[in-house]
């Protein structure tokens, strides 16, 4: 059996499913897998392609009638907190983020598997178990790493493994020009402190310490309630058909 990784990468098409944004539109995918000594490197020119990573796979939409995923990107270098954005922060300066390995633990699952009974009851996650969730976060060839935001306790701001409460997670990839935000979920009662709005601020902040000058988003979907929370975070570029392109375009105001 050849286990040697092809010098090039290998597309596939999906076959068509009902889309999870847009009620009545089909989607496909094109995908390929993310192995061997280049996977880093690729990950970055396909997340710069617009593609987005999930375990050992990188994929696309490719829907046959529909453009409606617009990937997008924070320019970290222009970002300025507003005032909303000030008061999440305010709101969470209780917290403690710390960044580890990416290796799941029991707690983690516990926070996962509350946050989609409650958020997405019926979304493709919602019959994930203890072992989805572990090969969600430990099946990457690239720079993976999780970060787990905690209230603080006495001690936890100098210690290496704090003890406060898991009120969110991250799963982030650290990229030549940025930080890729591949999923976070946190605590759904929890509805005042904006967490969602906090990791992706948190993201910002870490770039921009890191030298690095976008934090990828994922996709936003024009129509779909669930992502419309992403435009929020300017100045920023969506990926267009002539490349990354500032948005709102100056022409729109």
């Amino acid at each position: 059996m050849n286990t040697q990784t092809s010098p090039s990468p290998q597309f596939y098409l999906t076959a068509p499913a009902p889309c999870p944004y847009l009620s009545g539109e089909m989607e496909r995918k094109v995908f390929t897998h993310l192995v061997g000594q280049r996977a880093t490197e690729m990950n970055d020119l396909l997340t710069q392609g617009g593609f987005r990573r999930s375990q050992n796979i990188a994929y696309r939409p490719a829907c046959e009638s529909c453009r409606a995923c617009v990937s997008v990107r924070v320019l970290v270098n222009e970002f300025e907190l507003s005032r909303g954005f000030r008061r999440v922060e305010a709101t969470n300066a209780d917290l403690v983020s710390t960044v580890f390995p990416a290796q799941p633990s029991t707690e983690q699952f516990s926070l996962f598997r509350h946050y989609l009974d409650h958020r997405h009851q019926n979304g493709g996650m919602s019959d994930m178990s203890a072992l989805d969730y572990a090969i969600m976060v430990e099946d990457s060839h690239v720079q993976t790493r999780v970060i787990e935001y905690r209230l603080r306790v006495p001690g936890d701001g100098i210690s290496a493994q704090p003890r406060g409460e898991l009120i969110a997670v991250a799963l982030s990839d650290l990229m030549s020009d940025g930080l890729s935000m591949v999923y976070s979920f946190y605590n759904p009662e929890m509805e005042k402190r904006s967490l969602g709005t906090m990791m992706v601020l948190d993201h910002i902040r870490r770039a921009k310490a890191l030298g690095l000058p976008h934090v990828y988003l994922g996709y936003w979907v024009q129509g779909s309630k669930k992502m419309g929370y992403k435009t929020r975070f300017q100045p920023q570029e969506h990926l267009m058909h002539q490349g990354w392109t500032r948005f709102p375009l100056e022409s729109e105001g």
